[in-house]
């Protein structure tokens, strides 16, 4: 195994170790973190003209958003908020569906600065405080 498959197995099971240990809390910050570095790459290679790469970054991006920040969203016991992130994450897949099909940095950036928005605001949610935005007890 070279050096470059150990740093990146070494890597995933630190990832792996971090998600399996962390709280409903911080593995709600780890898909906004996972979701910034997925856009930012999918800019990178939308400017470089790696129109495949662009739409994998996109595309995983896409999951992270539908599979797991929307689909964590309990709304009923989340009330008005969990509605309003719904609505939020929904406009969110629409403009990275834009900036996948026009290749549009412009619709890409508005995604990623609304989720990083989000996600900085999560990050400032104290863990233990009684109820988060996507409904569940902490």
């Amino acid at each position: 195994m070279s050096h470059k498959n150990v740093a990146q197995a070494y890597a995933s099971m630190g990832v792996e170790s971090e998600v399996l240990s962390a709280s409903p809390h911080r593995l709600i910050a780890l898909l906004f973190d996972c979701a910034d570095r997925k856009m930012r790459a999918a800019g990178l290679h939308m400017q470089a003209g790696r129109t495949a790469r662009k739409a994998e970054e996109i595309s995983r991006t896409l999951d992270i958003v539908n599979n797991g920040l929307l689909a964590a969203l309990d709304k009923e016991r989340g009330g008005d908020m969990a509605e309003q992130l719904a609505s939020i994450y929904d406009y969110v897949a629409t403009r990275l569906m834009q900036a996948n099909a026009r290749n549009d940095i412009e619709a890409l950036e508005e995604a990623r600065v609304l989720l990083s928005d989000i996600g900085s605001a999560w990050r400032e949610i104290a863990p233990g405080a009684g109820q988060d935005s996507h409904g569940r007890q902490e």
